[in-house]
């Protein structure tokens, strides 16, 4: 392997630049997703008694099931309430969606160094595996970027069904009683679990596209067949 020279040409090909826009999409799809923390707040109306207010904060990596929604020995709207948690668990997926957009974020961190400082090396034909290499990663990281974003998109409605107000009533047993109405009057803005998910299946359409590019660069794409040999015809004269 020849020593590191840097080399700004392969930005200029779709094999850079879309290096460049993968690094880029894995950094927005774990940022908005990671970082998440807000706050619900639900109101009891009581029917002429004092209503009154729950406070819930939700956040990264959304084990709802160990978010306390009402603690041991509370009373709501005159009624005794037993410890109460939101239901479901959507850590599972969200880890797993965050985890995969950091190593697709060094990944192609790695790679974009290989092609500024060592491209000579990675299109030797004298038996670098580089290409190969890139090439097979990059289908294992569209697929991945497929099953982990429609994991977590799934993840994610779970989380606004458990936190919005039907999910409450159904969590909620005071909610059940006569004259008790609950209602989330203050959601947390999940704009940027959202756009996570966007940008997880962005990701995808841009791994999948590289497919093609990282193809060209392996053997298999500028290996040619060996051209026929056409059988040369003598010509005879023809006697007078």
């Amino acid at each position: 392997m020849t020593g590191f020279r840097l080399n700004l040409t392969p930005l200029k090909e779709p094999l850079g630049f879309i290096k460049i826009l993968e690094w880029l999409t894995a950094i927005f799809a774990f940022g908005s997703c990671g970082s998440f923390s807000g706050r619900n707040i639900i109101t009891l109306f009581c029917g002429g008694v004092r209503n009154e207010t729950l406070n819930v904060t939700i956040h990264y990596p959304f084990r709802l099931n160990e978010v306390m929604l009402v603690s041991a020995n509370s009373t709501l709207c005159g009624r005794p309430v037993q410890e109460t948690h939101l239901v479901g668990d959507s850590a599972f997926s969200a880890e797993v969606f965050v985890a995969v957009a950091i190593m697709a974020f060094c990944y192609s961190m790695a790679t974009l160094l290989i092609y500024l400082g060592y491209m000579d090396s990675y299109r030797d034909p004298q038996g670098s595996s580089w290409p190969q290499t890139d090439f097979f990663l990059t289908i294992l990281f569209a697929t991945i970027w497929l099953v982990c974003s429609s994991a977590w998109a799934k993840g994610l409605q779970n989380v606004r069904d458990a936190t919005g107000t039907a999910g409450i009533q159904a969590t909620l047993s005071v909610c059940q009683a006569q004259g008790v109405v609950c209602e989330v009057t203050e959601r947390a803005n999940m704009r940027s679990l959202s756009v996570s998910v966007v940008f997880g299946f962005l990701n995808l359409v841009l791994w999948l596209g590289n497919v093609w590019f990282t193809y060209k660069e392996t053997p298999w794409h500028s290996r040619t067949p060996p051209a026929e040999e056409v059988p040369v015809r003598r010509h005879v004269p023809v006697p007078i």
